[in-house]
C-alpha cells in the first residue's frame, strides 16, 4: 500500500525557545517538543534517566493495605498463590513477584491459565487450584480488575484477593481485600501507564520499604520488567523510560539466566536494545503460552540450573519456530478469505473467522492484514465452545471504547486503544460483524484508512555526521510516546548507480545529496520501488538513522521506510 507522508506539526516557537537554551541542533529539539519537553530542565531529567526519577510505591492506592495483607499472612505462615496471565507481561510479573517473596518464604506458589482451556485471565480452575491448595491469599498480576465473579468466589472460599493490574476497569470494581492499579479514578499515583510487571515491582518495592525482607531481589529481575514494558506497548516515558534504562543496563551487564540463554539460543552477540527485547526477546517468552502452556516459560526464569534452562529455551525455540510456521500459514488463509469475498471490499473493517484457527497466534495475524488491508481488524476462532478473537486497530479507531459499542453482541471483552481480545457466542455472529462495522464507519473519516508514516523532521545528508548520532542515541529507549525518529530528505541521489536487490526483497543503495558524504541505505522489503533509485532522477526518502557494525568497524547507515 502506498502510505501518506506527513510532517509532525510542531510548535516552532517552542523549538526556538528550547534552542536557545540547549545549544544543539533544532531537529532535537523539534522531537523534545513533540515528546512534551518545553524547558532545560525537562530536557536534562530526559536525558538523565536514573532511579531518581521512580515515584514512592506508597502513592499508589491500596498499596499500605496490601502490604500489611501480604505481611500478616507471612507472620501467620499461611499460604499465597501468585496468580499471572500467560503472556510476556504476565509471566515476567510472575517471576519478578515469586522470586522476590521467595527468597526469604517458603509457603508460596504460582498459578499461570491455560490459554486455551480456561482463557485470560482469573479461570474457576485456579480459584478451584487455590481452594485445594488450601491458600490465604491470592496476588493477581496482569489480570483480575475485571473478574469482579470470580474475586467474590475466592472470598466466598475464605481466600483473601490483592489485585495488581494495569487494565482500564469497569465501574463496578472487584470486593479484592486491596487494588493496585493506577488508572483507578481516585489512585493518586502520578505515572499512569505501568505495565503489569511494573505494578508488580511497585509491591515488591514497597513491601521491602517496609520490611527490608530481600533488598537485593527488589532489582533482580529488572531486565524481565524491560521485556515486559517493551512487549506490552506501553508508553516509553516518565517511570516506564527510567525502568527501561534501568533494564537494559542490567541486561548488558548482569543479566538473568533466563535472558542469558535466550540470547544464546537467538544467535545474538551483541548489546540489548529494546527493539531486540520486543522481537528477538518477547517472542520466545510468549511462544510457550501461545503454541503450548506458559508454565514452560515460568520454570525458564526461576530455575537457576543451568541443564534445565538450557532445556527450556530450546523448547522456546521450538516453540516459537511453530509459531512462526502457523502464523504465516494462517495469515494465507485469512488474505484468501478477504481477497474473495466480494462483500469485504464495501466493509470498513475485516472481521474474518475459521474454527480451526489456532487461537495462539489469532492476534499476530490481525496485526498481519493491517499491513495488506488497513483497516480495524479482528480475527476469530472456536475455542471452549464460543467464538473467541484477538483485535487490532489503526490510528484513531480506539478499540476498546469501539468494543464497548458492540457490547450486547459480546461475552466478554478487554484491551487497550489498539488491542484487544473478545468472546461471543456463534449466533452473534454476524450481528457483531455488522455492528463493528456501523461503528468504525460511523468513527473515523475516510482519510483515516489511508496508511500513514508520520515525519518528525527534515534533515540534509550532511547534518548526519557521528556528534549527531550520539545525540540521537540518546533519545533511546524508543516505543510508544518515543518511537525511533523519522526524518525525510528530500532530492537525494543514487551513488554511481551501486543499488542491488537482496534476497529478492530488499534493497540496498548508497545515495548522495548535493556532493555530500555517500550514504548506505537498506530499504527492508522494497525490492519493487528499486526502479525509483535506478532511474538516475533525483528522489526524496524517509528514514532512521542507524548505525551497522561490521569486521569492528562501525559506519551510520539510513533504514529507508519510503521512497517517491
Amino acid at each position: 500500500m502506498e502510505k501518506k507522508w506527513t510532517l509532525k506539526n510542531t510548535d516552532e516557537q517552542q523549538v526556538s525557545t528550547l534552542q536557545s537554551a540547549l545549544k544543539i541542533h533544532p531537529a532535537f529539539c523539534r522531537l523534545l517538543v513533540q515528546r512534551g519537553i518545553e524547558t532545560y530542565q525537562e530536557a536534562r531529567s530526559f536525558f538523565r534517566t536514573d532511579a531518581g526519577l521512580l515515584h514512592d510505591p506508597f502513592l499508589m492506592k491500596d498499596m499500605d493495605k496490601a502490604v500489611a495483607l501480604i505481611h500478616a499472612v507471612i507472620e501467620q505462615q499461611e499460604k499465597i498463590l501468585i496468580y499471572g496471565d500467560y503472556d510476556v507481561d504476565g509471566t515476567t510479573a510472575v517471576a519478578l513477584v515469586y522470586s522476590y517473596f521467595k527468597s526469604f518464604y517458603e509457603h508460596i506458589e504460582f498459578y499461570i491459565p491455560h490459554r486455551f482451556s480456561e482463557g485470560y485471565g482469573v479461570s474457576e480452575q485456579g480459584i478451584d487450584y487455590a481452594v485445594e491448595q488450601n491458600v490465604s491469599l491470592i496476588i493477581t498480576l496482569d489480570c483480575g480488575i475485571k473478574s469482579t465473579h470470580l474475586i467474590d468466589v475466592a472470598r466466598e472460599q475464605g481466600i483473601d484477593v490483592i489485585v495488581c493490574d494495569h487494565h482500564m476497569p469497569d465501574e463496578e470494581l472487584p470486593r479484592a481485600s486491596a487494588i493496585l492499579n493506577p488508572k483507578q479514578k481516585d489512585c493518586p499515583y502520578p505515572f499512569k501507564e505501568l505495565c503489569g510487571c511494573g505494578v508488580g515491582y511497585k509491591l515488591i518495592s514497597a513491601y521491602d520499604l517496609m520490611y527490608q525482607s530481600a533488598p537485593e531481589m527488589v532489582n533482580a529481575y529488572l531486565d524481565l520488567l524491560a521485556t515486559a514494558i517493551a512487549a506490552d506497548i506501553v508508553p516509553i516515558q516518565g517511570e516506564n523510560r527510567a525502568l527501561c534504562v534501568l533494564g537494559l543496563q542490567q541486561a548488558n551487564s548482569n543479566p538473568s539466566i533466563a535472558l542469558q540463554a535466550l540470547k544464546k539460543i537467538s544467535g545474538m552477540d551483541k548489546a540489548f536494545t529494546i527493539s531486540d527485547l520486543v522481537f528477538i526477546i518477547a517472542p520466545r517468552v510468549n511462544a510457550a503460552g501461545r503454541m503450548h502452556d506458559a508454565k514452560q516459560t515460568m520454570t525458564l526464569f526461576i530455575k537457576k540450573n543451568q541443564t534445565i534452562t538450557k532445556q527450556m529455551t530450546m523448547g522456546l525455540q521450538e516453540d516459537n519456530n511453530e509459531r512462526r510456521d502457523i502464523d504465516k500459514q494462517t495469515t494465507e488463509e485469512a488474505l484468501n478469505i478477504i481477497d474473495h469475498d466480494t462483500l469485504h471490499r464495501d466493509l470498513v473493517t475485516t472481521v474474518v473467522y475459521q474454527p480451526h484457527w489456532h487461537k495462539g497466534v489469532i492476534g499476530i495475524v490481525a496485526s498481519r492484514l493491517i499491513e495488506h488491508h488497513y483497516r480495524p481488524t479482528i480475527v476469530l476462532t472456536h475455542s471452549n465452545g464460543k467464538i473467541s478473537g484477538s483485535a487490532r486497530s489503526i490510528k484513531g479507531f480506539n478499540l476498546f471504547e469501539g468494543l464497548t459499542a458492540c457490547a450486547s453482541y459480546l461475552d466478554t471483552f478487554g484491551g487497550h486503544y489498539f488491542a484487544a481480545g473478545l468472546t461471543l457466542s456463534e449466533e452473534h455472529l454476524e450481528g457483531f460483524r455488522s455492528r463493528f462495522d456501523a461503528v468504525v464507519r460511523e468513527t473515523l473519516a475516510p482519510e483515516f484508512f489511508e496508511p500513514e508514516i508520520e515525519i518528525d523532521a527534515e534533515l540534509q545528508l550532511s547534518e548526519i555526521n557521528p556528534a549527531f548520532v550520539n545525540i540521537l542515541k540518546q533519545f533511546a529507549p524508543h516505543g510508544p510516546e518515543n518511537m525511533t525518529p523519522v526524518f525525510v530528505t528530500r532530492q537525494v541521489k543514487d551513488f554511481q548507480l551501486r543499488t542491488t536487490v537482496v534476497k529478492d526483497k530488499h534493497i540496498r543503495f548508497q545515495i548522495q545529496q548535493h556532493g555530500s558524504v555517500v550514504f548506505t541505505g537498506i530499504g527492508f522489503n522494497m525490492a519493487d520501488k528499486i526502479h525509483l533509485v535506478k532511474n538516475k532522477e533525483s528522489f526524496d526518502i524517509i528514514y532512521h538513522i542507524d548505525e551497522n557494525e561490521w569486521n569492528g568497524l562501525t559506519r551510520i547507515q539510513l533504514r529507508v521506510l519510503d521512497i517517491r
